[in-house]
């Protein structure tokens, strides 16, 4: 058996970028789905926006999104390349983003975010209610101010992961559309290796080694040693997409907000679709859409910016995200000889797929994972 005959278990951004980072190093490649980017790839909004969601307590995790944001350019235009695309057909848009507060309240949780930027040295922009009213002018009067982000931007993720696909297939990885019912390994507990994977109609694929990365059912994969399981959870995240008549009123750029406590965000794509979320509810593998947590969302977006009455609503869905105790990605090895990790990006799957990529081809390929990558081993949590 080759040892670099791969399988990548999961095929959302994630599984996709791994397999045709993977496929493009020189690996034989197999990815197995049955629905690929049809879990909360489908479902996320795109942002990339490690400033505007950045924490003093969780930094060496603001400090990977950044690198990881560093490189979607260059990712971009490799996908675009490999997929006979753009990086327009990507949705890859740099307009920044505004985040702003819509009262007092909100405002003084603003500051404390301004605060943070400070404090870890990220850029952002300071702005009254008269600014963020020129940069938008959509938003509603009542706002009281805001940051603008102008190293924050937003793809969208359902053009990436078709890009993925194409761009597998032309490095030469394969695409299978079945769920993996079982890893096989072979050695004594404490000293597994890593034999392949069997489909759910009983077809065997033998793998030097197997990158485990489908999201929030990681940890539920039968025959995967209990000294590799991952702490994962799935995270219910409910998200709305309107659309606007041609030439019909909508943001120009990525907008951000607490509305009295309400967190909500209204991205905007250049076909006239907008998207406005998301919740998080611990809600197990729940993927239906509550009633109340549409009404949050639109009342927030609609208060926000008062011309999104007048769209459409064109899709209201919920998925499962991938979380972790410390909200970050578990990437690389495991104690199981062959058998890789690449999940638990919770939000930001989309947001760190380079940097995700990037570590799976040096963690197979190279050394080792990289250092922007070495501090999110399973290792941490043992």
């Amino acid at each position: 058996m080759t040892p670099r005959r791969v399988v990548v278990v999961g095929g959302g951004i994630i599984g996709l970028t791994v397999g045709w980072r993977l496929a493009a190093a020189g690996a034989e490649v197999t990815v197995c789905d049955p629905a690929p980017g049809r879990g909360s790839s489908w479902a996320a909004a795109g942002m990339l926006a490690p400033i505007g969601e950045a924490s003093a307590a969780e930094a060496p995790l603001t400090r990977l999104g950044l690198e990881s944001v560093r490189r979607w350019p260059t990712f971009a235009d490799e996908l675009s390349a490999d997929a006979d695309c753009t990086p327009d057909d990507l949705g890859f848009r740099r307009e920044g983003t505004l985040q702003v507060a819509f009262d007092d309240d909100d405002r003084r949780a603003l500051d404390e975010l301004a605060a943070v930027h400070r404090l870890l040295g990220l850029e952002s922009e300071v702005c009254s209610a008269r600014r963020c009213r020129q940069i938008e002018p959509l938003l509603a009067p009542s706002i009281r101010g805001g940051l603008l982000v102008v190293g924050d931007w937003q793809v969208d993720p359902r053009r990436v992961v078709g890009a993925l696909v194409r761009a597998l297939s032309r490095r030469g990885g394969r695409l299978v559309t079945s769920a993996v019912r079982r890893l096989r390994t072979t050695g004594e507990p404490g000293a597994h290796s890593v034999e392949g994977i069997e489909l759910e109609d009983g077809t065997e694929l033998e793998a030097a080694t197997v990158v485990l990365a489908s999201g929030a059912r990681a940890a539920l994969l039968d025959g995967l040693p209990k000294e590799a399981v991952p702490p994962i959870r799935p995270v219910k995240g409910e998200i709305l997409r309107l659309a606007a008549a041609p030439f019909g009123l909508r943001p120009s750029l990525t907008v951000r907000a607490s509305v009295r406590g309400q967190f909500v965000y209204v991205v905007p794509r250049a076909d006239g679709e907008v998207v406005v979320g998301a919740t998080m509810q611990e809600a197990g593998f729940d993927t239906g859409v509550r009633a109340g947590a549409v009404l949050d969302l639109l009342r927030a977006a609609i208060d926000l910016l008062p011309a999104l009455s007048e769209l459409s609503v064109a899709e209201c869905l919920a998925a499962s995200r991938p979380g972790t105790p410390d909200n970050a990605p578990v990437l690389g090895p495991t104690p199981v000889d062959g058998l890789l990790l690449a999940t638990g990006h919770h939000r930001n799957g989309v947001l760190l797929a380079p940097v995700t990529g990037d570590a799976l081809v040096g963690a197979l390929f190279g050394s080792g994972l990289p250092r922007e990558a070495a501090s999110f081993t399973l290792g941490r949590f043992t």
